[in-house]
Protein backbone atom coordinates (compact mmCIF):
# COMPACT_ATOMS: atom_id res chain seq x y z
CA UNK A 1 0.00 0.00 0.00
CA UNK A 2 1.07 3.61 -0.78
CA UNK A 3 1.30 5.83 2.01
CA UNK A 4 -0.60 8.74 -0.14
CA UNK A 5 -3.37 6.33 -0.72
CA UNK A 6 -3.82 5.10 3.33
CA UNK A 7 -3.77 8.45 4.37
CA UNK A 8 -7.00 8.82 1.80
CA UNK A 9 -8.42 5.80 3.41
CA UNK A 10 -8.08 6.94 6.34
CA UNK A 11 -9.96 10.89 5.46
CA UNK A 12 -12.57 8.33 3.82
CA UNK A 13 -13.13 6.47 6.84
CA UNK A 14 -13.56 9.29 9.57
CA UNK A 15 -15.97 10.99 6.99
CA UNK A 16 -18.11 7.88 7.07
CA UNK A 17 -17.85 7.83 10.65
CA UNK A 18 -18.78 11.49 10.60
CA UNK A 19 -22.10 10.50 8.64
CA UNK A 20 -23.11 7.87 11.37
CA UNK A 21 -22.21 10.29 14.46
CA UNK A 22 -24.24 13.45 12.55
CA UNK A 23 -27.55 11.58 12.53
CA UNK A 24 -26.91 9.62 15.96
CA UNK A 25 -26.34 13.40 17.34
CA UNK A 26 -29.89 14.44 15.05
CA UNK A 27 -31.95 11.77 16.54
CA UNK A 28 -30.77 12.17 20.24
CA UNK A 29 -31.48 15.76 19.73
CA UNK A 30 -34.78 15.56 18.36
CA UNK A 31 -35.61 13.42 21.31
CA UNK A 32 -35.14 15.79 23.62
CA UNK A 33 -36.80 18.83 22.38
CA UNK A 34 -39.20 17.83 19.64
CA UNK A 35 -39.97 14.58 19.40
CA UNK A 36 -43.91 13.20 20.98
CA UNK A 37 -43.33 11.31 24.31
CA UNK A 38 -44.17 7.93 22.69
CA UNK A 39 -41.88 7.93 20.03
CA UNK A 40 -38.55 6.01 21.92
CA UNK A 41 -39.64 2.90 20.41
CA UNK A 42 -38.80 3.43 16.91
CA UNK A 43 -35.57 5.81 17.71
CA UNK A 44 -33.93 3.13 19.66
CA UNK A 45 -34.02 0.61 16.93
CA UNK A 46 -32.37 3.60 14.00
CA UNK A 47 -29.83 4.43 16.71
CA UNK A 48 -29.06 1.03 17.41
CA UNK A 49 -28.55 -0.08 13.91
CA UNK A 50 -26.66 3.29 13.37
CA UNK A 51 -24.54 1.98 16.46
CA UNK A 52 -23.78 -1.33 15.18
CA UNK A 53 -23.05 0.30 11.42
CA UNK A 54 -20.30 2.56 13.21
CA UNK A 55 -18.72 -0.10 15.20
CA UNK A 56 -19.17 -2.36 12.22
CA UNK A 57 -17.08 0.52 9.80
CA UNK A 58 -14.20 1.19 12.68
CA UNK A 59 -14.04 -1.57 14.57
CA UNK A 60 -12.77 -4.39 12.20
CA UNK A 61 -9.46 -6.04 11.15
CA UNK A 62 -8.78 -3.74 8.35
CA UNK A 63 -9.06 -0.92 10.19
CA UNK A 64 -6.48 -1.96 12.60
CA UNK A 65 -3.87 -3.24 9.58
CA UNK A 66 -4.59 0.33 8.34
CA UNK A 67 -3.86 2.01 11.47
CA UNK A 68 -1.10 0.08 11.95
CA UNK A 69 0.69 1.05 8.44
CA UNK A 70 0.43 4.46 9.42
CA UNK A 71 1.12 4.77 12.77
CA UNK A 72 4.64 2.41 11.43
CA UNK A 73 5.31 5.32 9.40
CA UNK A 74 4.15 8.26 11.57
CA UNK A 75 7.19 9.97 11.32
CA UNK A 76 6.66 10.55 7.64
CA UNK A 77 3.05 12.29 8.49
CA UNK A 78 2.15 15.65 8.80
CA UNK A 79 1.32 16.60 12.46
CA UNK A 80 -2.64 16.62 11.98
CA UNK A 81 -2.52 13.44 10.22
CA UNK A 82 0.08 11.54 12.62
CA UNK A 83 -2.28 12.94 15.50
CA UNK A 84 -5.41 11.71 13.61
CA UNK A 85 -3.82 8.34 13.54
CA UNK A 86 -2.68 8.34 17.56
CA UNK A 87 -6.61 9.17 18.95
CA UNK A 88 -8.12 6.56 16.17
CA UNK A 89 -5.33 3.87 17.84
CA UNK A 90 -6.91 4.66 20.72
CA UNK A 91 -10.13 4.79 20.21
CA UNK A 92 -9.70 1.56 18.00
CA UNK A 93 -8.36 -0.30 20.78
CA UNK A 94 -10.80 0.24 22.93
CA UNK A 95 -13.61 -0.08 20.72
CA UNK A 96 -12.75 -3.40 19.06
CA UNK A 97 -13.27 -4.56 22.51
CA UNK A 98 -16.64 -4.28 22.84
CA UNK A 99 -18.64 -7.29 20.89
CA UNK A 100 -20.95 -5.12 18.13
CA UNK A 101 -24.00 -7.09 20.01
CA UNK A 102 -23.10 -5.16 23.32
CA UNK A 103 -22.30 -1.87 21.54
CA UNK A 104 -26.04 -1.27 19.47
CA UNK A 105 -27.43 -2.83 22.52
CA UNK A 106 -26.11 -0.09 24.73
CA UNK A 107 -27.15 2.38 22.46
CA UNK A 108 -30.58 1.02 22.46
CA UNK A 109 -30.53 1.13 26.05
CA UNK A 110 -29.68 4.41 26.61
CA UNK A 111 -32.44 5.82 23.94
CA UNK A 112 -34.93 3.88 26.65
CA UNK A 113 -33.61 5.03 29.63
CA UNK A 114 -33.81 8.95 28.17
CA UNK A 115 -37.64 8.74 27.96
CA UNK A 116 -37.55 6.35 31.16
CA UNK A 117 -35.74 9.42 33.32
CA UNK A 118 -37.97 11.79 31.70
CA UNK A 119 -41.19 10.15 32.75
CA UNK A 120 -39.86 9.30 36.62
CA UNK A 121 -38.75 12.92 36.90
CA UNK A 122 -41.93 14.43 36.23
CA UNK A 123 -43.93 11.67 37.97
CA UNK A 124 -41.10 11.65 41.04
CA UNK A 125 -41.10 7.98 40.35
CA UNK A 126 -37.26 6.52 40.90
CA UNK A 127 -38.91 3.12 41.28
CA UNK A 128 -39.40 2.95 37.52
CA UNK A 129 -35.81 4.56 36.34
CA UNK A 130 -33.96 2.10 39.02
CA UNK A 131 -33.96 -1.03 36.31
CA UNK A 132 -32.26 0.93 33.22
CA UNK A 133 -30.01 2.85 35.98
CA UNK A 134 -28.92 -0.63 36.82
CA UNK A 135 -28.54 -1.91 33.94
CA UNK A 136 -26.26 1.22 32.93
CA UNK A 137 -24.08 0.83 35.50
CA UNK A 138 -23.82 -2.82 34.62
CA UNK A 139 -22.80 -1.96 30.82
CA UNK A 140 -20.46 1.01 32.30
CA UNK A 141 -18.45 -1.46 34.71
CA UNK A 142 -18.34 -4.10 31.62
CA UNK A 143 -17.19 -1.19 29.00
CA UNK A 144 -14.62 -0.28 32.15
CA UNK A 145 -12.93 -3.88 31.57
CA UNK A 146 -12.79 -3.61 27.81
CA UNK A 147 -11.21 -0.33 27.65
CA UNK A 148 -8.49 -0.60 30.16
CA UNK A 149 -8.51 -3.78 31.64
CA UNK A 150 -5.43 -2.76 33.87
CA UNK A 151 -7.15 -0.09 35.10
CA UNK A 152 -9.62 0.05 38.28
CA UNK A 153 -13.19 0.58 36.15
CA UNK A 154 -13.93 3.86 37.32
CA UNK A 155 -10.96 5.23 36.44
CA UNK A 156 -11.08 3.82 32.99
CA UNK A 157 -14.40 5.49 32.97
CA UNK A 158 -12.94 9.02 34.51
CA UNK A 159 -10.58 8.87 31.59
CA UNK A 160 -13.08 8.40 28.60
CA UNK A 161 -13.74 12.07 29.62
CA UNK A 162 -10.89 13.94 31.21
CA UNK A 163 -7.84 11.98 29.94
CA UNK A 164 -5.24 10.92 32.85
CA UNK A 165 -7.56 11.90 35.60
CA UNK A 166 -8.26 9.22 38.33
CA UNK A 167 -9.45 8.48 41.28
CA UNK A 168 -6.83 9.16 43.21
CA UNK A 169 -6.61 12.74 41.62
CA UNK A 170 -9.61 13.75 41.85
CA UNK A 171 -9.72 12.69 45.85
CA UNK A 172 -6.76 15.16 46.25
CA UNK A 173 -8.43 17.58 44.29
CA UNK A 174 -12.06 17.22 46.35
CA UNK A 175 -9.53 17.08 49.44
CA UNK A 176 -8.09 20.61 48.67
CA UNK A 177 -11.85 22.24 47.55
CA UNK A 178 -13.17 20.76 51.39
CA UNK A 179 -9.95 22.25 52.99
CA UNK A 180 -10.31 25.92 51.47
CA UNK A 181 -13.67 26.46 50.87
CA UNK A 182 -15.87 24.29 53.87
CA UNK A 183 -14.44 27.03 56.07
CA UNK A 184 -15.50 30.20 54.17
CA UNK A 185 -18.96 28.87 53.10
CA UNK A 186 -19.56 28.34 57.07
CA UNK A 187 -17.96 32.23 57.25
CA UNK A 188 -20.59 33.29 54.16
CA UNK A 189 -23.20 31.59 56.36
CA UNK A 190 -22.86 33.77 59.56
CA UNK A 191 -23.16 36.76 57.43
CA UNK A 192 -26.27 38.59 55.88
CA UNK A 193 -27.62 37.26 52.75
CA UNK A 194 -28.22 39.98 49.91
CA UNK A 195 -31.65 40.81 48.80
CA UNK A 196 -32.58 38.67 46.10
CA UNK A 197 -36.08 39.22 46.14
CA UNK A 198 -36.71 40.87 42.87
CA UNK A 199 -34.97 38.07 40.93
CA UNK A 200 -38.38 35.61 41.44
CA UNK A 201 -42.24 36.83 40.52
CA UNK A 202 -43.78 36.48 36.77
CA UNK A 203 -41.33 36.76 34.03
CA UNK A 204 -43.08 36.18 30.44
CA UNK A 205 -41.90 33.43 28.70
CA UNK A 206 -41.94 34.81 25.31
CA UNK A 207 -40.15 37.65 27.15
CA UNK A 208 -37.26 35.12 28.69
CA UNK A 209 -36.91 34.00 24.90
CA UNK A 210 -36.27 37.41 23.54
CA UNK A 211 -33.62 37.86 26.35
CA UNK A 212 -31.77 34.70 25.31
CA UNK A 213 -31.84 35.33 22.14
CA UNK A 214 -30.13 38.55 23.15
CA UNK A 215 -27.41 36.73 25.42
CA UNK A 216 -26.62 34.69 22.01
CA UNK A 217 -25.70 37.81 20.04
CA UNK A 218 -23.84 39.81 23.04
CA UNK A 219 -22.01 36.51 23.16
CA UNK A 220 -21.20 36.42 19.70
CA UNK A 221 -22.96 33.43 18.53
CA UNK A 222 -23.85 33.26 14.81
CA UNK A 223 -27.26 32.50 14.95
CA UNK A 224 -26.68 31.15 11.36
CA UNK A 225 -24.84 28.21 12.54
CA UNK A 226 -26.28 27.95 16.33
CA UNK A 227 -29.83 27.13 17.11
CA UNK A 228 -31.46 27.31 20.56
CA UNK A 229 -34.33 24.60 21.43
CA UNK A 230 -36.29 23.85 24.97
CA UNK A 231 -35.62 20.96 26.59
CA UNK A 232 -36.22 19.18 30.44
CA UNK A 233 -32.62 19.33 31.04
CA UNK A 234 -30.00 21.67 29.22
CA UNK A 235 -27.67 20.97 27.08
CA UNK A 236 -25.43 21.43 24.11
CA UNK A 237 -24.70 19.48 20.70
CA UNK A 238 -22.76 19.87 17.97
CA UNK A 239 -22.27 18.38 14.19
CA UNK A 240 -19.73 20.46 13.09
CA UNK A 241 -18.49 23.96 13.35
CA UNK A 242 -21.09 25.12 11.62
CA UNK A 243 -23.96 23.60 13.04
CA UNK A 244 -23.90 23.35 16.86
CA UNK A 245 -27.33 23.97 19.02
CA UNK A 246 -27.99 24.57 22.68
CA UNK A 247 -30.87 23.96 25.05
CA UNK A 248 -32.42 25.97 27.54
CA UNK A 249 -35.28 25.69 30.11
CA UNK A 250 -37.73 28.68 30.93
CA UNK A 251 -39.06 28.83 34.60
CA UNK A 252 -41.92 31.65 34.55
CA UNK A 253 -41.05 32.35 38.23
CA UNK A 254 -37.30 32.69 38.08
CA UNK A 255 -35.77 34.47 34.48
CA UNK A 256 -32.16 33.43 35.46
CA UNK A 257 -31.96 30.40 35.70
CA UNK A 258 -32.82 30.13 31.96
CA UNK A 259 -30.34 32.82 31.80
CA UNK A 260 -27.59 31.37 32.89
CA UNK A 261 -28.68 27.98 31.29
CA UNK A 262 -27.97 29.86 27.76
CA UNK A 263 -24.58 31.70 29.13
CA UNK A 264 -23.27 28.27 29.89
CA UNK A 265 -24.47 26.60 26.95
CA UNK A 266 -23.14 29.35 24.54
CA UNK A 267 -19.99 28.72 26.48
CA UNK A 268 -19.76 25.29 25.27
CA UNK A 269 -21.31 26.71 21.52
CA UNK A 270 -18.42 28.97 20.98
CA UNK A 271 -16.05 26.29 21.79
CA UNK A 272 -17.36 24.05 18.97
CA UNK A 273 -17.82 26.65 16.73
CA UNK A 274 -14.48 27.90 17.03
CA UNK A 275 -12.76 24.58 16.02
CA UNK A 276 -10.69 25.28 13.16
CA UNK A 277 -11.85 24.31 9.58
CA UNK A 278 -9.20 21.81 8.78
CA UNK A 279 -10.15 19.52 11.73
CA UNK A 280 -13.82 19.01 10.68
CA UNK A 281 -14.81 15.49 9.63
CA UNK A 282 -11.94 14.12 11.26
CA UNK A 283 -11.37 12.61 14.90
CA UNK A 284 -10.11 16.08 16.00
CA UNK A 285 -13.00 18.40 15.78
CA UNK A 286 -14.73 18.78 18.98
CA UNK A 287 -13.53 19.44 22.72
CA UNK A 288 -10.50 17.91 23.62
CA UNK A 289 -11.59 16.69 27.28
CA UNK A 290 -14.92 17.20 29.04
CA UNK A 291 -13.00 19.12 31.88
CA UNK A 292 -11.81 21.55 29.11
CA UNK A 293 -15.46 21.61 27.56
CA UNK A 294 -16.75 22.97 31.14
CA UNK A 295 -14.06 25.08 31.34
CA UNK A 296 -15.57 27.30 28.97
CA UNK A 297 -19.16 26.92 29.77
CA UNK A 298 -18.23 27.97 33.20
CA UNK A 299 -15.94 30.32 32.44
CA UNK A 300 -18.34 32.05 30.42
CA UNK A 301 -21.46 31.40 33.25
CA UNK A 302 -19.83 32.21 36.59
CA UNK A 303 -16.72 34.17 35.96
CA UNK A 304 -17.85 36.55 33.06
CA UNK A 305 -21.82 36.24 33.71
CA UNK A 306 -21.61 36.50 37.15
CA UNK A 307 -19.11 39.42 36.96
CA UNK A 308 -20.49 42.64 38.07
CA UNK A 309 -19.09 44.25 34.96
CA UNK A 310 -21.25 42.14 32.75
CA UNK A 311 -24.29 42.36 35.01
CA UNK A 312 -23.80 46.18 34.71
CA UNK A 313 -23.66 46.26 31.08
CA UNK A 314 -26.89 43.40 31.16
CA UNK A 315 -29.27 45.40 32.81
CA UNK A 316 -30.18 47.58 30.42
CA UNK A 317 -31.82 45.15 28.64
CA UNK A 318 -32.95 43.16 31.55
CA UNK A 319 -35.36 46.07 32.54
CA UNK A 320 -36.21 46.47 28.81
CA UNK A 321 -37.19 43.02 28.54
CA UNK A 322 -39.19 42.25 31.58
CA UNK A 323 -40.92 45.91 32.72
CA UNK A 324 -41.33 47.08 36.30
CA UNK A 325 -39.75 43.85 37.52
CA UNK A 326 -36.50 45.53 38.23
CA UNK A 327 -37.53 49.08 38.76
CA UNK A 328 -35.03 50.53 41.57
CA UNK A 329 -32.49 47.71 40.98
CA UNK A 330 -28.75 48.78 40.15
CA UNK A 331 -25.61 46.43 39.06
CA UNK A 332 -24.68 46.71 42.49
CA UNK A 333 -27.52 44.88 43.73
CA UNK A 334 -28.03 42.40 40.84
CA UNK A 335 -24.43 41.53 41.10
CA UNK A 336 -25.05 40.56 45.04
CA UNK A 337 -28.11 39.11 44.21
CA UNK A 338 -27.37 36.80 41.49
CA UNK A 339 -23.92 35.81 43.57
CA UNK A 340 -26.22 34.71 46.51
CA UNK A 341 -24.89 32.24 48.38
CA UNK A 342 -27.88 29.42 49.18
CA UNK A 343 -26.80 25.90 49.89
CA UNK A 344 -30.17 24.50 47.75
CA UNK A 345 -30.95 21.12 46.21
CA UNK A 346 -30.80 22.00 42.26
CA UNK A 347 -27.10 21.93 40.93
CA UNK A 348 -27.72 23.25 37.37
CA UNK A 349 -28.96 26.55 40.18
CA UNK A 350 -26.63 25.86 42.37
CA UNK A 351 -24.17 29.80 43.46
CA UNK A 352 -20.29 29.13 42.90
CA UNK A 353 -19.23 28.53 46.23
CA UNK A 354 -21.44 25.54 46.66
CA UNK A 355 -21.83 24.15 43.04
CA UNK A 356 -18.55 22.10 43.86
CA UNK A 357 -20.35 19.90 47.10
CA UNK A 358 -23.19 19.05 44.55
CA UNK A 359 -20.32 17.55 42.21
CA UNK A 360 -19.10 15.92 45.16
CA UNK A 361 -22.07 14.21 45.99
CA UNK A 362 -22.40 12.41 42.71
CA UNK A 363 -18.64 11.60 42.43
CA UNK A 364 -19.04 9.49 45.47
CA UNK A 365 -22.29 7.74 44.21
CA UNK A 366 -20.95 6.82 40.94
CA UNK A 367 -17.32 5.55 42.48
CA UNK A 368 -19.43 3.17 45.02
CA UNK A 369 -22.12 2.35 42.15
CA UNK A 370 -19.21 0.90 39.81
CA UNK A 371 -16.85 -0.28 42.75
CA UNK A 372 -20.30 -2.39 43.34
CA UNK A 373 -20.64 -1.16 46.61
CA UNK A 374 -23.60 0.55 45.94
CA UNK A 375 -26.98 -0.55 43.62
CA UNK A 376 -29.29 1.55 42.14
CA UNK A 377 -31.97 0.95 44.30
CA UNK A 378 -29.19 2.50 47.36
CA UNK A 379 -28.97 5.65 45.24
CA UNK A 380 -32.01 7.77 46.65
CA UNK A 381 -30.97 7.07 50.48
CA UNK A 382 -27.46 7.55 49.72
CA UNK A 383 -28.21 10.62 47.90
CA UNK A 384 -29.98 12.70 50.54
CA UNK A 385 -27.85 11.79 53.43
CA UNK A 386 -24.78 13.29 51.55
CA UNK A 387 -27.21 16.37 50.32
CA UNK A 388 -27.66 16.77 54.18
CA UNK A 389 -23.39 16.14 55.21
CA UNK A 390 -22.36 18.21 52.85
CA UNK A 391 -25.10 20.75 52.14
CA UNK A 392 -26.70 20.93 55.10
CA UNK A 393 -30.28 20.24 52.97
CA UNK A 394 -33.42 17.86 53.21
CA UNK A 395 -34.08 16.42 50.34
CA UNK A 396 -37.89 16.62 50.00
CA UNK A 397 -38.72 14.41 46.96
CA UNK A 398 -36.11 12.31 43.98
CA UNK A 399 -37.76 14.62 41.43
CA UNK A 400 -35.53 17.61 43.41
CA UNK A 401 -32.59 14.81 44.04
CA UNK A 402 -31.48 11.92 42.51
CA UNK A 403 -33.39 12.19 39.32
CA UNK A 404 -32.49 15.65 38.92
CA UNK A 405 -29.66 14.98 36.04
CA UNK A 406 -29.75 13.47 32.71
CA UNK A 407 -26.08 11.99 32.82
CA UNK A 408 -26.68 8.24 34.37
CA UNK A 409 -29.72 8.21 31.89
CA UNK A 410 -27.34 9.42 29.02
CA UNK A 411 -24.98 6.78 30.24
CA UNK A 412 -22.16 9.07 31.25
CA UNK A 413 -20.73 7.92 34.87
CA UNK A 414 -17.43 9.61 35.16
CA UNK A 415 -18.73 13.07 33.77
CA UNK A 416 -19.65 14.90 36.43
CA UNK A 417 -16.38 15.56 38.27
CA UNK A 418 -15.59 17.16 35.16
CA UNK A 419 -18.01 20.13 35.77
CA UNK A 420 -15.70 20.70 39.11
CA UNK A 421 -12.68 19.89 37.19
CA UNK A 422 -13.63 22.92 34.50
CA UNK A 423 -14.42 25.65 37.35
CA UNK A 424 -11.37 25.30 38.64
CA UNK A 425 -9.35 25.51 35.08
CA UNK A 426 -11.41 28.68 34.38
CA UNK A 427 -9.94 30.25 37.63
CA UNK A 428 -6.72 29.58 36.47
CA UNK A 429 -6.91 30.56 32.46
CA UNK A 430 -9.13 34.19 33.60
CA UNK A 431 -5.11 35.06 35.35
CA UNK A 432 -3.22 34.40 32.73
CA UNK A 433 -5.58 35.98 30.40
CA UNK A 434 -5.65 39.27 32.66
CA UNK A 435 -1.78 39.45 31.81
CA UNK A 436 -2.82 39.55 27.95
CA UNK A 437 -6.09 40.94 27.48
CA UNK A 438 -8.14 43.99 29.07
CA UNK A 439 -10.75 41.58 30.25
CA UNK A 440 -13.10 43.74 32.64
CA UNK A 441 -13.01 46.61 30.12
CA UNK A 442 -14.92 45.20 27.41
CA UNK A 443 -16.54 43.05 29.25
CA UNK A 444 -17.81 46.35 31.04
CA UNK A 445 -18.91 47.86 27.70
CA UNK A 446 -21.17 44.78 26.56
CA UNK A 447 -18.29 43.59 24.64
CA UNK A 448 -16.97 40.16 24.95
CA UNK A 449 -15.37 39.49 21.56
CA UNK A 450 -11.73 40.03 23.41
CA UNK A 451 -12.42 37.61 25.26
CA UNK A 452 -13.80 34.45 22.95
CA UNK A 453 -10.55 35.80 20.84
CA UNK A 454 -8.34 34.98 23.14
CA UNK A 455 -10.10 31.58 23.88
CA UNK A 456 -10.09 31.06 20.63
CA UNK A 457 -6.32 31.47 19.52
CA UNK A 458 -5.40 28.99 23.28
CA UNK A 459 -8.11 26.65 23.05
CA UNK A 460 -11.04 26.42 20.49
CA UNK A 461 -9.35 26.37 17.16
CA UNK A 462 -7.05 23.31 18.11
CA UNK A 463 -10.03 20.82 19.13
CA UNK A 464 -8.05 17.40 20.01
CA UNK A 465 -5.46 18.18 17.69
CA UNK A 466 -3.84 18.58 20.96
CA UNK A 467 -3.91 16.70 24.36
CA UNK A 468 -5.95 18.11 27.31
CA UNK A 469 -2.68 18.39 29.17
CA UNK A 470 -0.99 20.79 26.58
CA UNK A 471 -4.70 22.51 25.91
CA UNK A 472 -4.73 23.46 29.43
CA UNK A 473 -0.87 24.46 29.62
CA UNK A 474 -1.32 26.39 26.84
CA UNK A 475 -4.49 28.65 28.28
CA UNK A 476 -2.90 28.40 31.70
CA UNK A 477 1.01 29.32 31.08
CA UNK A 478 1.06 26.93 33.62
CA UNK A 479 -0.01 23.00 35.00
CA UNK A 480 -3.13 23.16 36.42
CA UNK A 481 -3.21 24.59 40.05
CA UNK A 482 -6.23 24.20 42.45
CA UNK A 483 -5.77 26.82 44.25
CA UNK A 484 -6.07 29.26 41.98
CA UNK A 485 -9.76 28.05 42.08
CA UNK A 486 -9.97 28.44 45.68
CA UNK A 487 -8.50 31.25 46.24
CA UNK A 488 -10.36 33.22 43.24
CA UNK A 489 -13.81 32.02 45.53
CA UNK A 490 -12.09 33.38 48.15
CA UNK A 491 -11.60 36.84 46.84
CA UNK A 492 -15.04 36.99 45.62
CA UNK A 493 -17.15 35.71 47.86
CA UNK A 494 -14.91 37.80 51.30
CA UNK A 495 -15.85 41.06 49.40
CA UNK A 496 -18.91 39.78 48.70
CA UNK A 497 -19.68 39.08 52.58
CA UNK A 498 -17.31 41.78 53.55
CA UNK A 499 -15.50 38.90 55.36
Amino acid sequence: MQLSDAIQQLSQLQRRQYAYQHAQVILTLDAATAAPSGTAEGRGVALGILAGEEHRLFANEEVGKLLAFLDERKEELDFLTRRQVEELLRAYRKLSRIPAEEYMAFSQLVNEADAVWRRAKVENDFPAFRPVLDQIVSYNRKFAGYYDPDKAPYDALLDEYERGMDTAALDRFFSTLRERLVPLLQKVAAAPRPDDRFLHGSFPVEEQRALSEDLMERMGLDREHCGIAETEHPFTTNANNKDVRITTHYYPDNFTSSMFSVIHEGGHALYELGVADELQYTCLAGGVSMGIHESQSRFYENIIGRSRPFLEALLPTLKKRFPGRLDGVDGAMLYRAVNRVEPSLIRIEADELTYPLHIMVRYEIEKKLIAGEMEAGDVPAAWNALYQEYLGVEVPDDRRGCLQDSHWSGGSIGYFPSYALGSAYGAQMLRNMEREVDVWGGVGRGDLSQVTAWLREKIHRHGSSLTPAQVLENACGAPFDPTYYTDYLTEKYSALYGL
